[in-house]
């Protein structure tokens, strides 16, 4: 960038010289000089504006790695959240599971039980139904044998 200025102020200082021939030679210095004045002049210009679009590009890269760094956190940050959801979520399901699964199998236990009882209950009644059956048929057998 220096350089293209450079060569713009040395171009015009050269044009000057060249379409002012007529003027004396201090006029021509004065120019020349003033020319070479203006020339630095804008070179520090232009070199101050270098400077501070480096500086400033410098600046907005570190600003878009701050904000791309911050990004990622919250990324990473959320990632974690959504983690620790699931793992909720999963551990909810997990102890509902056992719960249903501890409710059926008392469930179970209680219709067994509850059909052992039945079960022990019919035995009972059969087995008094035939003890009764049994003495009346012994009791209608004496009978009929006392009879003949």
């Amino acid at each position: 960038m220096k350089r293209v200025v450079l060569s713009l102020a040395l171009v015009a200082v050269l044009g000057l010289s060249f379409t002012s021939c007529r003027d004396t030679k201090e006029k021509t210095e004065d120019k020349i000089d003033n020319a070479m004045d203006e020339a630095g002049d804008a070179i520090d210009e232009a070199g101050d504006a270098i400077d501070e679009a480096v500086d400033d590009a410098a600046e907005s890269s570190s600003e878009a790695i701050d904000d791309v760094t911050e990004a990622a956190s919250d990324a990473a940050d959320s990632i974690e959240e959504g983690a620790e959801s699931m793992s909720d979520d999963v551990n909810e399901t997990i102890s509902d599971a056992k719960k249903t699964g501890s409710d059926a199998l008392e469930n179970a236990k209680q219709t067994g039980s509850d059909a052992v009882d039945k079960a022990k209950e019919a035995g009972n009644t059969a087995v008094e139904d035939a003890k009764k059956a049994g003495t009346d048929a012994k009791t209608k057998a004496a009978d009929k044998i006392k009879g003949l």
